[in-house]
């Protein structure tokens, strides 16, 4: 899992939290997939490990993943991705908003308004 955290636009827990949640969601991390350790990840990404923890607690809230002592944090079977169609569209649109300027809130109403 290749995750980056920026140090501009949300708190580290924050991103952990979206990018995590965007694997998922896109079906590149599936069900019962094993998710680093909070201490590994921690490791990796520079961060503190509360601030990992932090990420997890709210994926975990969201019913995104499952964390059980000895058997390690694994995406949960009930979460849901969507179809490659949706995520391609959902990465164009990302990339295309980026690059005319656009933040998340604005590119979320655009999508709000052709929904």
């Amino acid at each position: 899992m290749i995750l980056e955290i920026t140090p501009h636009g949300a708190n580290p827990a924050e991103q952990i939290r979206d990018r995590i949640s965007g694997l998922i969601t896109t079906g590149a991390l599936a069900r019962g997939d094993r998710l680093p350790s909070v201490r590994q990840l921690a490791t990796d990404l520079e961060v503190a490990p509360g601030t990992v923890a932090k990420a997890y607690r709210a994926l975990e809230s969201d019913g995104l993943i499952v964390s059980r002592a000895g058997a390690g944090t694994r995406v949960s079977e009930d979460a849901s991705s969507v179809s490659p169609a949706v995520a391609r569209a959902a990465r164009r649109l990302a990339s295309t908003g980026r690059q005319d300027g656009l933040d998340l809130e604005e590119a979320v109403r655009v999508l709000r308004a052709m929904w």
